[in-house]
């Protein structure tokens, strides 16, 4: 009987040190796969730092190309000089204000006008739009003959 407790024992002890190797495997192999992860994490933020530099390296060169092609030669009596034109701001056409300010006034007057007030806001604001387009129409195509 004696033999049999110093068997059990012998075999629970073995059984322990090949559980704690078991255990320190898988340690090991979790602190691998850790490690791997951190890898791929700083290759996903390596990666999106050289787009991040390529973008800005092309939009540096977009707006060199814009800031060439608005230069302007000047030619004097005997000398040729390179100048940089002004960006001339284009703004809004007479067409598009004639037809907001239509819009407006027209929505305005039909508001206060009709019993309904909302379809009397609509069909004003409609109405002085189309005239407002048409008005600012006339006034762009008298500026261009001008010009």
């Amino acid at each position: 009987m004696k033999g049999l407790y110093v068997l059990l024992a012998v075999i629970f002890l073995a059984s322990c040190q090949n559980q704690n190797k078991e255990a320190i495997d898988k340690a090991k192999q979790a602190s691998i796969d850790s490690m791997k992860v951190e890898i791929n994490k700083q290759r996903v933020i390596d990666s999106m730092k050289t787009e991040m530099a390529n973008l800005e390296e092309e939009k540096a060169k977009a707006e060199a190309e814009k800031a060439e092609a608005q230069k302007v030669v000047v030619v004097q009596k005997d000398a040729t000089t390179t100048t940089a034109a002004p960006a001339k701001k284009k703004g809004w056409s007479a067409t598009a204000k004639g037809a907001v300010i239509g819009a407006g006034v027209g929505a305005i007057t039909g508001a206060a006008v009709s019993k309904k007030k909302g379809q009397g806001a609509i069909i004003g604001g409609l109405t002085g739009a189309a005239v407002g387009t048409g008005t600012g129409a006339i006034i762009d195509d008298s500026k261009k003959k001008k010009e």
